[in-house]
This record gives structure tokens, sequence and C-alpha cells, in this order.
């Protein structure tokens, strides 16, 4: 695995981990019942932002390291996911 690969791979996991955390804990200004004008109301009062992106660089970095080392050093090889037998 290259060094780009590895950092291709984190940036993957991570966009998906982040997607799927926004969601997360959101209170949209329908449900606090204060709305702001000029936004729907369907916007999040406080996003976290920046906590969840802590906490997803730190999920991201866990479930990585693993893979990557799985990626390098695992049973799985390309050879060995040629089920028709043409690279052998």
């Amino acid at each position: 695995m290259t060094i780009t690969a590895a950092l291709v791979l984190f940036a993957v996991l991570w966009f998906m981990l982040l997607f799927m955390a926004l969601p997360l804990g959101q209170r949209s200004q329908e449900e606090d019942g204060e709305r702001v004008a000029g936004t729907p109301a369907s916007a999040p009062i406080n996003p976290m932002i920046g906590k969840k992106m802590f906490w997803i660089t730190v999920v991201a970095v866990v479930l990585w390291v693993p893979l990557c080392l799985f990626i390098v050093y695992g049973p799985v090889t390309i050879a060995g996911l040629d089920f028709y037998g043409r690279n052998r």
C-alpha cells in the first residue's frame, strides 16, 4: 500500500464517518421553539461540529490502522480474489 493509498483510505473513512455522525444529537429550531429569522425551521441549533470532528478523527484512526494492517499483511490478496483463474 502506498502512502497516497493510505491517505485516500483515511479520507474516505473519515468523510463516511462524518456524514454518519452529523445528524446525531441534533435539535432543530422547530423542536426548540426559537426560530432565527431567515433560516429554515429544520436548521440545527448547536451542531457541535468541532466536537464531532474530533471524535470522528479518533474513531477513524482506530479503524484505519487495523484496516491498513489487514490490507498490507492480511491473508487476502488480489490473486486470492480471482475466482475465475485468469491471473494464475
